[in-house]
């Protein structure tokens, strides 16, 4: 699914999908989140795709932030309204099934770095520019910066980012756990897919339940996230990706991983 706003492309079972709004940074206004929430429906629902790649077209911004003409304009039942949709895109985007790897290449701001923190994996390219400035406009974060940047790294420095407003850059994000991977402007698309593929050959299985026990594990006690974990164990015994991982090592040959 592609359109004026939102490009989807293919490699394998690597969709690579690209906001595609340069002269305005990539900025989300209220039809690009809407656009982009069709797009990651789609192939959260697509076997086919494996993995996820998501990124913002120039060498500019991955997103900018919110669009603050449209913003500027907002009612208290607008903006709660604005806030949900971005809360919706977010938690789609961290609950896929499948990583999605946020290709940071420029501006990473305000709703734009929320939504790189709803990603699994960040890889940022070593001009990436990475905060939550809303407090210059009176504003607070609106897309769950107040809640993923915490948890992400840590209480003490997240709350220096929210209330200066200040950016950082991407190795100091990569320093304090907000982004994983920093790399040279041009070796972004090169890395970035390269660890797309290797995540896409996993077993899908595998993968979603990973995804579904970190997920879900931060929100109970360590006790409730053991035996969740233990039950999840023993769940995948009964996957034909199992039984092929297993007797692949056995027989000292690569895995032909299915989903199944």
């Amino acid at each position: 699914m592609s359109t004026d706003q939102v490009l989807t492309t293919r490699d394998g079972a690597v969709a690579t999908v690209t906001l595609d709004r340069p002269a305005v940074l990539n900025a989300l206004d209220a039809q690009t989140v809407q656009t982009l929430t069709a797009v990651m429906t789609d192939l959260g629902q697509d076997e086919g795709t494996r993995c996820v790649v998501l990124t913002g077209a120039g060498d500019r911004a991955f997103i900018a932030g919110a669009d603050i003409s449209e913003l500027a304009q907002l009612t208290p039942t607008g903006a709660r309204a604005v806030a949900d949709a971005g809360h919706r895109l977010c938690a789609l985007i961290e609950e896929l099934g499948k990583p999605v790897i946020a290709a940071i290449n420029g501006f990473a701001l305000g709703g734009g770095c929320e939504i790189a923190m709803s990603c699994t994996l960040r890889v940022a390219a070593t001009t990436a520019k990475l905060g939550q400035p809303e407090i210059a406009l009176g504003l607070i974060p609106g897309f769950g910066g107040t809640q993923r940047l915490p948890r992400l790294i840590g209480r003490g420095r997240a709350l220096e980012m929210l209330l200066t407003g200040a950016p950082i850059d991407a190795e100091e994000a990569r320093r304090i756990g907000l982004v994983n991977r920093v790399v040279p402007p041009e070796a972004l698309a090169d890395e970035t897919s390269r660890l797309a593929a290797a995540l896409a050959a996993q077993a899908p299985v595998a993968v979603r339940r990973i995804l579904e026990a970190v997920h879900h594990g931060l929100d109970m006690s360590i006790a409730e996230a053991a035996v969740f974990e233990a039950s999840t164990f023993g769940l995948m015994y009964g996957t034909e990706d199992v039984r092929e991982g297993t007797a692949a090592f056995l027989e000292k040959r690569k895995p032909r991983f299915t989903g199944r």
